[in-house]
C-alpha cells in the first residue's frame, strides 16, 4: 500500500478570497436544505400529491442536467466565470420568491411547483458548470483535496441544522414562506461572489463547432479509464439512491407519521456523519489511500438506505433510527464525494473543465429524475418500504465499477496525475 507523503497544503481558511468563496457557498447550502425539505412538503401537505407527483417534482429539479452537455462547451468558450456563477444564484433567487408571492395570494399550484423546481435545476447546472473552472483559479492543485474537504464540511454542517431550522420554519411559517430564506441565500451568495477577485485565462481559439465539442467533451469522459470508472459509480449510485430521495419525506410523513419538524431533527442529527467525514476523509484517504476510502464510501452511503423499510415503533425510536441510518450513510457520501471530486478535478484538462462537468453531469445528474421517476413508480406498486430496500441493495452495486478500474490503486492525486 502507498500513502500519499507531500508537502502541507496551502492554508485556505488564511486566504481572504477562498474564505469568501467559503461562506458564500455555506449560505447558499443552508438555504437549500430548507427548500428540500419545503418542497415536497408543499406537494404533500398543501396540495395533496400523489407518490408520483412527489416523484415527478424531484424529477424537475435534475432534468435540466441534461442540459449539461451544451451548456459545458458554450461555458467552455466564456472567460468570466464568475458572472456566469452571480447570475445562476439571482435567476435562482428570483424563481424562489414566486412561491411565497403566489402563497399570499392563495394562488400555489402543482404547475408552479413544477416550474420552479425545473428553473432553479437550470440556475443549478448553470452554477455547477461555471463553479469548476472558477474553483481551479482560484485554488492551487495541491490544496484541492483540503478545498473539497472543507466546501463538503459546510455542506455537511447544512445538513445538520439546515432541516432542523427548516422543520420549525415550516411549521411556524408554512413551507411557501420559508423558501423565503433559500431566496435570501442566493442573493447572499452572489454579493459575496461579487467581492471575489480572480484572473481567469481566455478560453483557447475555438478548433471545432459546438457539437464538435460537445462530442469532444463525451469522448474524453468514456476513453478516461478514471473518468470513465467515476461516471460510471456516481450513476449507478445516484439512480439507486434517488429512488430513495424521492419517497424519503413522503414515507416519514405518511407512514411513520413524523411532523415536519420530527423529520427535520432527524435528517439534522443524521447529518453529523456528513460533517465527521468531511473532517476525517482526507487522513483516511492519506493513510489507506484515495481508491479504497471512495469504494469503502460507496458501500456506507447506499446499504444503510435499505434499513429504512425496518424503522418502527414509538415515535422517538423512529426518530432515533431515522437518524442513525442518516448518520452512517452522510458519512459514506463524503468519503465518496470528496475524494472523486478532487480526484476529477485533477486529471481533466484546463481548457476542457466546462465540457468534461457537461458531459459527466449529464449523465450523472441527468439519471436521477430516471431514479425519482422509478421510485415514484416501485413506490405505487409494492409499496415505499419495499422500494427502499431495492434502493440501499442497489447502490452498492456501484462499488463494482470501481473495483474493475484503476481507481482502487490510486493512493494519492500525484499518482492519479502521474498516470
Amino acid at each position: 500500500m502507498t500513502t500519499v507523503d507531500t508537502a502541507p497544503p496551502p492554508a485556505l481558511h488564511r486566504d481572504r478570497r477562498f474564505r469568501t468563496f467559503w461562506i458564500g457557498e455555506t449560505v447558499s447550502q443552508f438555504g437549500d436544505r430548507i427548500s428540500e425539505l419545503a418542497l415536497p412538503l408543499i406537494a404533500v401537505s398543501l396540495l395533496a400529491a400523489t407518490p408520483m407527483q412527489v416523484s415527478v417534482l424531484t424529477a424537475l429539479i435534475w432534468l435540466p442536467n441534461l442540459l449539461g452537455l451544451f451548456l459545458g462547451a458554450w461555458v467552455d468558450q466564456r472567460t468570466h466565470k464568475r458572472r456566469l456563477l452571480i447570475i445562476a444564484d439571482l435567476i435562482r433567487a428570483a424563481v424562489l420568491f414566486s412561491l411565497p408571492a403566489a402563497y399570499l395570494f392563495g394562488a400555489v399550484t402543482l404547475t408552479q411547483l413544477y416550474l420552479v423546481a425545473l428553473l432553479t435545476g437550470v440556475g443549478a447546472v448553470l452554477f455547477a458548470l461555471g463553479h469548476q473552472a472558477f474553483f481551479v483559479a482560484l485554488v492551487p492543485r495541491s490544496a484541492y483535496l483540503d478545498a473539497n474537504s472543507k466546501l463538503s464540511m459546510s455542506r455537511s454542517l447544512s445538513f445538520i441544522a439546515g432541516p432542523a431550522v427548516g422543520g420549525g420554519l415550516v411549521q411556524a411559517l408554512s413551507a411557501p414562506v420559508a423558501i423565503v430564506v433559500d431566496a435570501v441565500s442566493f442573493l447572499a451568495s452572489a454579493l459575496l461572489l461579487r467581492r471575489i477577485q480572480v484572473t481567469e485565462s481566455p478560453p483557447p481559439p475555438r478548433r471545432t463547432s459546438t457539437l464538435g465539442m460537445v462530442r469532444e467533451g463525451l469522448v474524453m469522459v468514456l476513453r478516461h479509464p478514471v473518468l470513465r470508472a467515476a461516471l460510471g459509480c456516481t450513476s449507478t449510485v445516484n439512480f439507486f439512491t434517488f429512488i430513495a430521495s424521492a419517497l424519503l419525506v413522503l414515507y416519514a410523513s405518511r407512514d411513520l407519521d413524523l411532523s415536519a419538524g420530527a423529520i427535520g431533527l432527524a435528517l439534522g442529527c443524521g447529518a453529523l456523519g456528513g460533517l465527521a467525514g468531511a473532517a476525517l476523509t482526507p487522513r483516511i484517504a492519506r493513510t489507506i489511500g484515495l481508491g479504497r476510502t471512495t469504494m469503502i464510501g460507496v458501500v456506507l452511503f447506499s446499504a444503510p438506505l435499505a434499513l429504512t423499510a425496518l424503522i418502527t415503533g414509538p415515535t422517538w425510536a423512529k426518530i432515533a433510527m431515522l437518524a442513525a441510518i442518516e448518520l452512517v450513510s452522510s458519512f459514506g457520501v463524503m468519503l465518496m464525494d470528496i475524494n472523486l471530486n478532487a480526484l476529477l478535478t485533477a486529471v481533466t484538462p484546463d481548457d476542457a473543465r466546462g465540457r468534461r462537468a457537461g458531459a459527466y453531469s449529464a449523465v450523472n445528474y441527468g439519471i436521477r429524475p430516471l431514479g425519482a421517476l422509478v421510485g415514484g413508480a416501485l413506490g405505487t406498486a409494492v409499496g415505499l418500504r419495499p422500494a427502499l430496500v431495492v434502493a440501499g441493495l442497489g447502490g452498492t452495486l456501484a462499488v463494482l465499477w470501481l473495483l474493475a478500474s484503476p481507481i482502487r490503486r490510486i493512493a494519492s492525486l500525484d499518482e492519479a496525475t502521474a498516470g
